[in-house]
C-alpha cells in the first residue's frame, strides 16, 4: 500500500503459506489475504496449502495431503515453504509470507532445524541470515525494528555464540536491508549492550569492551552510522523517539520483550539475507485457541502489508525509496 493508502500492483506475486494446519496459521493467514484483497490485486497473491485448506479467496496451489498426524503437519508445512522458495528463486514471486510452523512437527517430518528462518537459509543456500523483528507502527507511534543477533538458545549458552564476528555480520545485513528494502539512506544503528549499564566501565562485565568495541571501530571505519554499546534499559526508548532506525539486540528476549511491549499482536518477523522478501507473523501456532475464533489476525495482516512495501522497494525500479 502506498503512503496515501492507494492500491498498487506489486512488481511480483506474493506467495502465502498457511503454516501448521493444526494451529491458528490457516485462519489468520486467510483473514489477512481476505482483508488485503481490497488493496492488492487477486492475481498478485498465491496461497500455498494442503488439499482442502483454501476457501477460494485467491489463486491457490495444492502442495499435498495432510494425513492428520504431527509428521504429516510438518510435511505439508515444509512443502508449502519449499514451493514458495522454488517460485521465488525462479523469479515468479518476490515475497514469501509464511504462517506459523511447529518446530517438533518439522523435526518429525525430517527437517532438523530450529525454525523457519534456518530452513529458508538452507533451502536458498544463503551465506548469512538475520531475524529482524519489527513494527512499523507502535502504541507510542514510531516504528521499532530489532535485529536479534542470537535467536533461540538458552541464556547460559549466550557467550558461546555472541562474538565480534557475529555482530559485524548481523549489523552489515541490517544496514543493507534498511537501505535496499526500507529505502532508508545511511540508516542509523544502535548496538544494545549485553551487561547492565553497558558494563559500567567493566564493573559489570567486560564484554562491551572486548566484543562490542572492535565491532564499533570496524563499522565506523566502513562509514556506517552506528552507536553503542547502549544500555538495554534506554536504547529501545531512544529508538522509539526516532534517534535510530534499528537496534541490534544481543539476546532474543531482550529484543522481543521491548518489541512486544509496544506492538503486541502487530509485530512482523522479517528474514534478512535472502534473495527475496520473507515476512511472517511474530507469534506461534497457538494450538489452544485454534478454531475458536479468538485468534488475532493483526500480525498476519501486518506481515502481508510489509511484504508488499519491501518488495516494491527491492524489485520495482520505477518506484522511489520509502
Amino acid at each position: 500500500m502506498g503512503k496515501s493508502g492507494e492500491a498498487h500492483l506489486p512488481p511480483r506475486r506474493i506467495a502465502v503459506t498457511l503454516g501448521d494446519p493444526r494451529g491458528i496459521g490457516p485462519e489468520v493467514m486467510r483473514t489477512a489475504v481476505r482483508s488485503e484483497l481490497a488493496v492488492i490485486p487477486r492475481d498478485a497473491l498465491l496461497v500455498l496449502g494442503h488439499s482442502g485448506s483454501d476457501p477460494g479467496l485467491s489463486p491457490f496451489e495444492d502442495v499435498g495431503d495432510w494425513d492428520g498426524t504431527e509428521r504429516g503437519a510438518g510435511s505439508v508445512t515444509a512443502a508449502a515453504m519449499l514451493r514458495g522458495v522454488e517460485l521465488a528463486l525462479e523469479g515468479d514471486v518476490g515475497a514469501l509470507v509464511t504462517g506459523p510452523a511447529h518446530k517438533p512437527a518439522l523435526r518429525a517430518a525430517g527437517w532438523d532445524v530450529p525454525g523457519q528462518t534456518e530452513l529458508l537459509r538452507d533451502l536458498t543456500g544463503a551465506s548469512d541470515v538475520g531475524m529482524l523483528m519489527c513494527a512499523e507502527e507502535t502504541v507510542v507511534g514510531g516504528p521499532l525494528r530489532v535485529l536479534l543477533a542470537t535467536t533461540h538458545l538458552p541464556l547460559r549458552d549466550l557467550f558461546r555464540h555472541l562474538s565480534s564476528d557475529l555482530l559485524l555480520r548481523q549489523s552489515r545485513l541490517l544496514v543493507r536491508a534498511l537501505e535496499q528494502d526500507w529505502g532508508i539512506h545511511r540508516p542509523r544503528i544502535g548496538l544494545c549492550a549485553v551487561n547492565p549499564h553497558a558494563g559500567d566501565g567493566g564493573l559489570f562485565g567486560n564484554e562491551e569492551e572486548e566484543i562490542f568495541g572492535p565491532v564499533l571501530a570496524q563499522l565506523r571505519e566502513e562509514g556506517l552510522r552506528v552507536q553503542g554499546p547502549l544500555p538495554a534499559d534506554t536504547v529501545f526508548h531512544r529508538a522509539l523517539k526516532g534517534e535510530m532506525d534499528a537496534v541490534v539486540a544481543p539476546y532474543h528476549d531482550v529484543g522481543m520483550a521491548a518489541l512486544k511491549s509496544v506492538a503486541f499482536g502487530t509485530g512482523v518477523n522479517v528474514t534478512l539475507g535472502l534473495p527475496f522478501i520473507r515476512t511472517s507473523p511474530d507469534h506461534g501456532t497457538a494450538f489452544d485457541i485454534a478454531g475458536t475464533g479468538k485468534a488475532d489476525p493483526g500480525s498476519a495482516r501486518a506481515a502481508l502489508r510489509l511484504a508488499v512495501r519491501l518488495m516494491g522497494n527491492r524489485f520495482d525500479t520505477s518506484r522511489g525509496p520509502g
